[in-house]
């Protein structure tokens, strides 16, 4: 698996993972659970890999453009 996330993507991504499962704190009710959507960006940018950026051939990765 090519790492396809560069190191600005990487920390977007971990900022609005963690700013989406903030959800889980502050919004109440059923909506709440939503937050567990942040999970997704996070996951993505600790193993430096996006799927959906394989169909359109995307990389933010710098060292992989080489």
């Amino acid at each position: 698996m090519k790492k396809n996330v560069g190191t600005v993507d990487k920390w977007i991504r971990i900022v609005l993972g963690v700013a989406i499962l903030s959800m889980l704190v502050w919004v109440q009710g059923d909506l709440k659970w939503l937050g567990l959507i942040g999970l997704i960006p996070l996951i993505t940018a600790f193993m430096g890999f996006c799927p959906l950026y394989l169909p359109f051939g995307i990389s933010t990765n710098k060292s992989e453009k080489k």
